[in-house]
């Protein structure tokens, strides 16, 4: 127990008991440590959406880049076939 924790366990020892004042310390703890594992969640749960908009700005990029190369090669495949055609 931290300090705090004694000085607050000490509050309730006088005013309500000991098994009770250990009871409601052992809810604090419990709600706290409960609180503190939503946060993480909430942490990952955001973390997940920053990397998922990482994924998906590399894969626009990825999509102009392959589009870029299919038009760039289809107008050379039409400018050989014109060429050839007129010789």
């Amino acid at each position: 127990m931290n300090a705090l924790e004694l000085r607050t366990y000490e509050i309730f020892k006088t005013k309500l008991g000991e098994k009770e004042a250990e009871t409601i310390i052992e809810f604090i703890e419990a709600k706290s440590k409960q609180q503190i594992e939503e946060k993480k969640d909430v942490f990952m749960v955001k973390q997940d959406k920053i990397d998922l908009i990482e994924k998906m700005n590399q894969d626009k990029l990825d999509m102009i880049k392959w589009m870029f190369g299919f038009w760039v090669s289809l107008v050379l495949l039409l400018l050989a076939n014109w060429f050839l055609k007129k010789n």
